[in-house]
C-alpha cells in the first residue's frame, strides 16, 4: 500500500464520524470497519465538545480534519488553521464547495487553497473531481494525494465516471488516490479497489445504514476483496466466448 505523506495505513478505509445515531454506534462501526483514519469536521467537533474529541482519540486511528461546508478559499484556509490547532495534525482534507445541489468542488478555489495551505506546512488531501488537468495543478500546488469523488456526497450512486477514474489511475501511477464521496454499497468500494485505487473515504453509507456496524464490516471485507483482485492481475474482458474446458484430447464418437 502506498503511503500518505510518509504514513502507511494498516487498512485502506477512511471513515467519517458524522450522522451516527449515537457515540456507541459510531465506536462499534469503527471497530467493525477496521478503518485506519477518522475524518472529523471542526464544526462537528465544536458541537460535541470534549466528549466527542475524547471519543475520537479512543478510536486509536489517524485523524483527518476536513473543511466541510466551506465555499471560499478564505473560509477553507481559516478552517484548516483552526483544525490544526484543535486536532494537532498537519493533515487536512480540503473541501471548497462550488455548487449546492451536487456539492461539486470549486476546482479553481481548491487549487488556490491547496497552494496556500501547502506553503504553510499542511499536508493536503484535496476533495476534487476526476479531471486530469485539475489533478495536475493540485500536484503542482503541493498536494501529494488526490481524492476524486465517485459521485456527489451522500448520494450512494457509486462510481459515476469509470473512464475518468481509470484514466486518473493510469495517468498518475505513483500518486496515492482515494475515492472520496458517493459510495453507497460495499460492491462499489470493491470496484474502486479493483481499479487500483489506494483507499476509500466514506461516511453516509455506514452512518445511515439500518445497522451501521454490519455495513462497516461489509465495506471492510469488500475492500480486502477488491485489493486482492487488483493484485491478482485479473483477466481482460472480451467480446466473444472462450471455452474454459480445453478441447484438446476431448473424447468423441465416430
Amino acid at each position: 500500500m502506498r503511503d500518505f505523506y510518509g504514513v502507511t495505513l494498516d487498512t485502506p478505509l477512511m471513515l467519517g464520524t458524522a450522522q451516527y445515531p449515537s457515540p456507541a454506534v459510531l465506536a462499534e462501526a469503527f471497530r467493525c470497519s477496521r478503518a485506519s483514519v477518522a475524518t472529523v469536521s471542526l464544526r462537528r467537533e465544536q458541537g460535541g465538545g470534549q466528549d466527542f474529541w475524547s471519543l475520537i482519540k479512543e478510536l486509536g486511528v489517524h485523524v483527518l480534519p476536513n473543511t466541510a461546508g466551506c465555499h471560499t478559499v478564505r473560509e477553507a484556509v481559516t478552517t484548516a488553521h483552526m483544525a490544526r490547532e484543535v486536532f494537532g495534525t498537519k493533515w487536512i482534507k480540503l473541501e471548497v464547495i462550488g455548487e449546492e445541489d451536487t456539492l461539486q468542488p470549486d476546482v479553481f478555489g481548491l487549487v488556490e487553497a491547496a497552494r496556500v495551505l501547502s506553503e504553510d506546512g499542511f499536508e493536503v488531501f484535496p476533495y476534487t473531481t476526476e479531471d486530469l488537468v485539475v489533478a495536475g495543478k493540485l500536484l503542482d500546488a503541493g498536494c501529494k494525494v488526490l481524492m476524486p469523488w465517485g459521485a456527489p456526497i451522500g448520494s450512494g450512486l457509486g462510481l459515476n465516471n469509470l473512464f475518468g477514474l481509470r484514466a486518473m489511475r493510469a495517468h498518475f501511477p505513483d500518486v496515492p488516490l482515494v475515492i472520496d464521496a458517493g459510495l453507497g454499497l460495499p460492491s462499489q468500494a470493491a470496484q474502486a479497489m479493483e481499479l487500483g485505487y489506494d483507499a476509500i473515504l466514506l461516511n453516509t453509507a455506514v452512518a445511515k445504514a439500518g445497522d451501521p456496524a454490519m455495513m462497516a464490516e461489509g465495506f471492510a471485507r469488500a475492500l480486502e476483496a477488491g485489493r486482492l483482485a487488483f493484485d491478482a492481475d485479473p483477466m481482460e474482458p472480451r467480446d466473444m466466448a472462450a471455452p474454459s474446458t480445453p478441447v484438446i484430447g476431448k473424447a468423441f464418437l465416430e
